[in-house]
């Protein structure tokens, strides 16, 4: 099923993601944080919508998830150009997403496998993401710069673990 309420709201949360970049790099962060909170609405809704009206299916949960990754690694290239975290983190996010799908097979309608790690960092990243954007646009100074780009380092730490977890399990399993 690809026309269905659940990927409206998908489609929309990818619609905003160039907008919401765009905002953070020319500095608009009340925009940003706007269109942030849009896309996290987003991301909230289509899962339990889809669910209530019998509309889930393996390509609704991996659009659902390519434009999470899509998203937050669009948001994270645009911060890494304003200098707020390492520009490793987005390149990661996509490459573990790849990793993601490729190993649960899901391009063969197969669902996704989700690891503990990599939902935690999944998480993380909209969070480290909407730091500097509600920061920002609440015209705060708390937290530091240079502890969100240590945060985002931590997490390029931490996806790399993920992907290399991944690539043992995909190696025990072969």
């Amino acid at each position: 099923m690809w026309l269905t309420w659940a990927n409206a709201l998908t489609a929309v949360r990818a619609l905003l993601a160039f907008p919401c970049a765009l905002a953070v790099i020319e500095g608009r962060w009340a925009l940003a944080a706007l269109l942030l909170s849009a896309a996290i609405l987003t991301d909230l809704l289509d899962g339990p919508l889809a669910r209530r009206l019998a509309q889930t299916s393996p390509l609704g949960g991996l659009l659902d998830h390519a434009t999470d990754a899509a998203f937050v690694a669009i948001l994270l290239a645009a911060l890494s150009a304003a200098g707020y975290v390492p520009w490793l983190l987005p390149v990661l996010v996509l490459a573990s997403f790849l990793q993601y799908v490729t190993d649960s097979q899901a391009l063969r309608g197969k669902g996704l496998r989700a690891s503990w790690l990599g939902r935690v960092n999944g998480i993380a990243y909209f969070v480290l993401a909407a730091v500097p954007v509600y920061r920002g646009a609440l015209g705060l100074e708390w937290p530091p710069d240079v502890l969100i780009k240590a945060l985002g380092w931590l997490l390029v730490a931490s996806t790399l673990a993920s992907m290399l977890d991944r690539l043992r399990l995909w190696r025990i399993a072969k």
